[in-house]
């Protein structure tokens, strides 16, 4: 990595945040994708990536080496949300250089998820490097880095069997129902959403032989096809909240950006119920529930951050292997490392490559100018063997010039190969 850049990841999570914290730093893909197509505008800033999930956000950038100023600015713009230095001390966390790769691939590899070994994080790290990639917000070192870690949490779930028997944010959530009703054999369970999070809670429920299920979300057809699957039943939105006076436990996981179910709505439905208790899981960030609703007599509401005692529960065996685990991301990370330490002499190799190509063609062009009887197959082989001097001339000074990269000599053998071949000065990457 050229000296002036420094490796930043800058986040909250489960862990530095509650939930009310972090749900205002959720991100849509469309906000992230269009934030990042701004990135220009921070003089400071080279790449980014960014990351939003229902337990973390976070920013891994490239950023000038002494400025994360900037990325902090591009935190509070893209969160539309000004933060004070309390609130960074508070509840964000900042990694740089070989940390930043160490967190990152300890992310994507689930070591630091509130459910380790759970397997969504690998596809939303895909996800967010992806919408980076087409913002035209990475370039070498984020690609790098991002692909080694992807390669690396792929690696984990099969080398190590941290993901055999893991829990899930949505496993959690009915654990924690079961704690309460036993078995699902007379009890009726609405979910509020039907995309993936949904979908696994409703296999959860099924397999301990939940007796009814509704499925309400904002597009019908998707509920439809979910209630279908699990011989459940769709509810259309408009006519939701006629049944919650029905069912024993409401399991929420939509992506609104509000509040999909409210105090004022529940204070009618608590009375239709005539003091029946009903439980509320809110699995979703931003939350579905507005918190107020937990004050009503006979409900229990509960939110994600409540479920990391079930989580507990099912950690030891995973802990284990989490130390396996942390072996292969050690041997990534020095892999990325020593990537890294060539890329500082990449742009002298370049150079040298570049010129020695040039002189190639020039004098090729030249003699073929003198030997005009050369048939086609004839050209072919004096290309190819002027194209294999050239290589195999090089061969021992890029190897050279590999082995001190990240060395005290690397700075000696630059000046040397550039005086002696006179290649042009790039103070930047010094």
């Amino acid at each position: 990595m050229k000296s002036g850049m420094q490796l930043i990841a800058l986040g909250l999570n489960h862990r530095t945040a509650p939930v009310e914290v972090r749900e205002k730093f959720s991100l849509s893909p469309d906000t992230i994708r269009e934030g990042l197509k701004k990135l220009y505008k921070y003089e400071h800033l080279q790449e980014a990536v960014v990351l939003s999930t229902c337990n973390r956000s976070e920013i891994y950038a490239v950023v000038s080496r002494g400025c994360s100023n900037a990325l902090a600015s591009f935190w509070g713009e893209l969160n539309k949300t000004e933060c004070s230095q309390e609130f960074f001390q508070q509840y964000t966390y900042k990694y740089e250089d070989e940390d930043c790769i160490e967190h990152l691939l300890r992310v994507t590899a689930s070591l630091d998820s509130l459910v380790i070994g759970e397997g969504q994080i690998l596809s939303q790290v895909k996800h967010a490097y992806a919408i980076a990639q087409n913002a035209g917000a990475t370039g070498t070192i984020l690609n790098l880095m991002f692909n080694r870690a992807i390669a690396a949490g792929k690696r984990v779930r099969t080398e190590t069997r941290i993901a055999f028997n893991a829990v899930s944010v949505s496993y959690a959530a009915v654990e924690l129902a079961k704690g309460t009703f036993g078995d699902f054999s007379n009890s009726s369970v609405l979910l509020f959403g039907a995309g993936k999070m949904a979908e696994l809670t409703a296999t959860h429920l099924m397999s301990h032989g939940l007796k009814t299920l509704y499925v309400a979300n904002r597009h019908i057809e998707r509920a439809e096809q979910l209630a279908d699957k699990y011989g459940g039943k769709a509810v259309d939105l408009n006519d939701v909240f006629e049944l919650l006076d029905k069912v024993d436990i409401i399991i929420t996981s939509t992506g609104a950006p509000h509040y999909v179910i409210y105090k004022w709505e529940m204070v009618h439905v608590m009375a239709a119920r005539q003091g029946k208790p009903l439980m509320l899981i809110d699995i979703a960030v931003p939350r579905d529930v507005e918190p107020d609703v937990g004050c009503l007599a006979g409900v229990k509401l509960y939110n994600i951050d409540d479920l990391e005692a079930v989580v507990d529960d099912n950690l030891h065996e995973r802990q284990r292997e989490a130390i396996r685990a942390q072996r292969i991301i050690q041997e990534e990370v020095d892999a990325l490392l020593e990537r890294f330490n060539y890329l500082s002499m990449q742009p002298v190799m370049a150079q040298l490559t570049d010129k020695a190509e040039f002189i190639r063609e020039r004098e090729l062009k030249r003699a073929m100018r003198k030997l005009p009887e050369l048939t086609e197959e004839e050209y072919k082989v004096v290309d190819k063997m002027t194209h294999m001097i050239v290589r195999k001339m090089l061969r021992d000074p890029m190897r050279m010039v590999n082995n001190t990269a990240g060395t005290s000599r690397e700075r000696v053998l630059k000046f040397a190969i550039r005086k002696l071949f006179k290649l042009q000065e790039e103070s930047i990457d010094e």
